[in-house]
């Protein structure tokens, strides 16, 4: 509300005190103004009315006693707010300062903070990419040592190539062919056996020549290995396309195979000089496998003329148990040998036995010297005991050498 130059907030309890104080003065002079115009209408009136007004002076006296202390009140009422809100207000401003300070420092801390997380980040990243760049390095150097390895296994597959071709060219000659089995032959059997077990390209009384000749025991005798590759027959079963053709090469396999089981059986079968019985030496398991997977009645025509077929594999073990035989022959070849080595064995150890009782002998009667020098060395100690505690004072003094010679007698004479 404005009133001239003062502005009064209805709100504000000092103004509506004053508001109030405003209204009683002026509800005073009022009354006031309406008690003189009744003086003056009635200059006549009684007492009482006089009284009533000298009494309504004084309650205006009173009221305007009661308007000052009032006015006092709202003085010091005004004067507390006006300190409570200067407090407020300073309150207020130091909260503000404490909130703007920690603010401050949050801030500082964050950017310290903040500053520190993207020198740490910048630090692993550094590291990240320095592990990087020693891993690519490590990688290349590894790749690059593969693709040397690489190099080196394609110069090894293009010798491959070149031995395998060489291979081929071995396999498609007959001569050739049999040269290969027979150097196959020869690595198997001298892994297997001792040197002086077999002869290689043996020659017997017939005049053929043995592709291996086994000296085993008899029975059964020296027995032949002959190395043997049906290789073409082979190769044209595998490569048959129709019907026909499968059975045309299957016979031709059959004959093949029955040829070479004859001519082992005729040359290398000879009584009285060989075993009853030859080995045939495929050197290639796939031929083997095929003869016994489908050709089984060739194999046991082969039983029946005594020659028995064997594969690189089996052809090893058969060459171990034969090494057995042997190791068996040669034991029992050496069994007279071994009973007299045990017999001079056995003498030497009653020799030796001899040797230690003499020897416990010499060492019994040592002991007995021994015990009896111990003994002699307790006595000569204790006469030395008495010889020490002996009161040489006690002989004259004119007494001369044999007085003390009859004494140490005497000394004796009580041990």
């Amino acid at each position: 509300m404005q009133i001239g130059t003062m502005t009064l907030d209805l709100n504000d309890p000092v103004s509506l005190a004053l508001l109030i104080a405003a209204a009683l003065g002026l509800l005073i002079v009022i009354l006031l103004i309406a008690a003189l115009r009744g003086v003056s209408r009635a200059a006549q009136a009684s007492e009482p009315l006089i009284y009533q007004m000298d009494q309504m002076g004084r309650a205006v006296d009173a009221l305007g006693r009661g308007q000052e202390q009032l006015t006092g009140g709202l003085t010091a009422v005004s004067n507390a707010q006006a300190n409570t809100q200067a407090q407020v207000i300073q309150s207020m401003e130091t909260r503000l300062a404490a909130v703007q300070q920690q603010m401050t420092d949050r801030l500082h801390d964050n950017s310290m903070k903040t500053a520190r997380a993207l020198s740490d980040m910048q630090e692993r990243m550094n590291k990240q990419l320095q592990g990087g760049s020693e891993r690519t390095t490590k990688s290349l150097t590894e790749l690059q040592a593969r693709l040397a390895t690489i190099d080196r296994a394609q110069e090894n597959i293009t010798k491959l190539s070149g031995d395998v071709l060489s291979l081929q060219d071995i396999l498609s000659n007959k001569q050739t062919r049999g040269a290969f089995g027979e150097i196959q032959l020869t690595d198997i059997v001298s892994k297997a056996l001792p040197k002086d077990s077999y002869a290689l390209q043996q020659t017997l009384s017939n005049g053929k020549r043995a592709d291996c000749l086994i000296h085993l025991p008899n029975p059964p005798g020296p027995i032949v290995i002959d190395a043997k590759f049906p290789l073409e027959a082979y190769e044209s079963l595998r490569n048959a396309a129709t019907d026909a053709e499968v059975r045309a090469a299957a016979q031709a396999f059959k004959t093949s195979v029955r040829a070479h089981i004859k001519a082992i059986s005729e040359k290398y079968i000879l009584e009285g000089e060989t075993a009853d019985g030859a080995l045939m030496f495929l050197p290639s398991e796939a031929v083997y496998a095929e003869l016994h997977a489908n050709f089984a009645d060739i194999v046991r025509e082969g039983f029946n003329a005594r020659v028995w077929i064997v594969s690189p594999t089996t052809c090893m073990a058969t060459l171990n148990t034969m090494r057995a035989i042997l190791k068996d022959a040669r034991m029992r070849e050496q069994a007279g040998a071994i009973r007299n080595t045990l017999k001079l064995l056995h003498r030497d150890v009653e020799l030796v036995v001899e040797r230690v009782q003499k020897l416990d002998t010499h060492f019994d009667q040592a002991r007995k010297d021994i015990e009896g020098i111990g003994t002699a060395a307790e006595r000569a100690g204790k006469r030395a005991a008495r010889l020490d505690n002996f009161d040489f004072e006690e002989l004259a003094p004119e007494a001369g050498v044999s007085d003390a010679s009859a004494a140490v007698a005497r000394l004796t004479r009580r041990d």
